[in-house]
């Protein structure tokens, strides 16, 4: 999440280039809406729903609240399960710790099941620049790196592109029959080149999705069976974790692997919750545990709660921004409103935009499953945007003026009278220009001759 780069991120301009391709668009929104569907089946069959959401939200906030204890208890048990642990400021530490690593097994291929945080990281590019191939082994994954893209959805990483894109990709880098789009043909012609990169593989890498404190052991949940895979074929298993992936004690594991699955796609649980607690006979396994600017983040009393996030996607399948504008746009490996109260925190100057990238309309946190006030987050993001100084010109300019005659009744009454008038008479080309990004998709209504306080007034003589 740390991030070096200064260069704004135009989420404005991106959504209208995707926006552009109108057939991506609808397609892009209904496969997201889809999701969202599923996810409202799959709650809809938990009366105890409201309970679970409470109670993960509670167990989140008391993780927060003793973070430095539960990561001394983590790294403590994991060493006497004979876990080798390693602690890592930021991405490039932690790709220069998976670099040694693989240095001791002359490591010329690593197989890698689905991690945001090594997205996150870059590490992929790191490797690779250091002469190791790495291969992503989650299907939309392997997907959108043999496409050299990064993911656009934390859980469906390849939900932008059509099955037919799919085909033309594996027709011309598997030598799959020309123009077929069966996706049960694809995803065997996908197993088939996979299975041979486990056989040839060295290390195995996964991400975690919960870190227990009370056993020092790791949670990954799949639905390939990919991670599960490559951890058993290799004599070496490395496993990346942001702090913020702890929970207490592996009672509390039902709680969250019932809200994930529902809120990510539906499903009562992932195909596989695999629990990695010590090496294989004659293995080794590596924990990384890795900050990267979440620390400071957890010092933020506004937004620290948004480290509570279990990464199930649900406030992205809920946003109708998101669903419009595509994973891109947001610039970033975490999108969606959930990266957009993240990523300022780490650069509020290029991901400054991000919070005005939202209707405020409340649908990410209702569906929250740890009940992350996310819509709430992104209201002070904008506030903090304006307190800094960086809002553009064109927004700061109108706004300043704008809480000048608002914070004035007898301003207010003054200006409103005579733009109600002026709006009567002057030609629509004033207002609905380029000049004017508010008129691109909208016309202005015809103003009232009266306001309603006059109208009031009246109503009441």
């Amino acid at each position: 999440m740390k991030q070096t780069d200064t260069v704004k991120v135009d989420h404005a301009r991106k959504a209208r280039d995707f926006i552009a391709d109108k057939e991506r668009t609808d397609w892009h929104n209904g496969a997201i809406t889809y999701l969202r569907e599923k996810r409202d089946l799959g709650v809809g069959g938990v009366p105890e729903w409201e309970d679970l959401r409470n109670l993960a939200s509670q167990i989140k906030t008391n993780v927060l609240g003793n973070l430095d204890d539960y990561l001394e208890e983590f790294e403590k048990n994991a060493l006497a399960n004979g876990v080798k642990v390693h602690w890592a400021s930021d991405g490039d530490e932690h790709n220069r710790i998976v670099h040694d690593i693989l240095k001791r097994y002359d490591t010329k291929m690593v197989v890698k099941s689905k991690s945001m945080l090594t997205e996150e990281c870059h590490l992929n590019q790191y490797l690779e620049s250091n002469n190791i191939e790495v291969v992503d082994t989650d299907l939309g994954e392997r997907i959108i790196q043999m496409r050299h893209e990064g993911p656009s959805h934390i859980v469906a990483p390849a939900i932008h592109i059509r099955k037919e894109e799919v085909g033309q990709l594996f027709h011309e880098q598997l030598n799959t029959d020309e123009g077929a789009a069966d996706p049960q043909y694809l995803t065997e012609a996908a197993r088939q080149h996979l299975r041979q990169k486990f056989l040839e593989a060295d290390v195995a890498l996964t991400g975690v999705n919960f870190a227990i404190a009370e056993t020092g052991g790791v949670v990954v949940c799949t639905n390939e069976g990919n991670a599960d895979m490559g951890v058993h074929m290799v004599p070496c298993q490395i496993h990346s974790m942001g702090i913020e992936k702890i929970i207490p004690r592996a009672g509390d594991l039902g709680v969250f692997t019932r809200l994930l699955a529902r809120s990510a796609t539906g499903q009562p649980i992932t195909i596989y919750t695999s629990h990695h607690q010590k090496p294989k006979p004659g293995g080794e396994m590596h924990i990384i545990i890795v900050d990267n600017g979440r620390s400071a983040h957890l010092g933020r009393d506004d937004f620290y709660t948004a480290l509570k996030c279990i990464r199930c996607g649900a406030c992205m399948n809920s946003c109708p921004v998101y669903r419009r504008s595509g994973g891109y746009s947001y610039g970033h490996t975490v999108p969606g409103p959930i990266g957009s109260i993240l990523t300022p925190g780490f650069n509020l100057k290029k991901f400054k935009e991000l919070p005005f990238a939202s209707t405020l309309c409340g649908a990410c946190s209702d569906v929250c499953p740890v009940k992350i006030n996310i819509h709430e987050q992104l209201y002070k993001w904008r506030q903090v945007v304006g307190e800094k100084g960086e809002l553009e010109k064109s927004k700061a300019m109108p706004l300043h003026w704008a809480g000048k005659i608002l914070s004035s009744h007898k301003k207010y009454q003054i200006v409103g009278r005579l733009a109600r008038k002026a709006l009567r008479f002057l030609p629509g080309a004033i207002t609905s220009n380029r000049f004017n990004p508010w008129s691109r998709q909208r016309e202005l209504p015809k103003p009232p001759r009266q306001s309603f306080g006059e109208w009031y007034k009246q109503q009441n003589k």
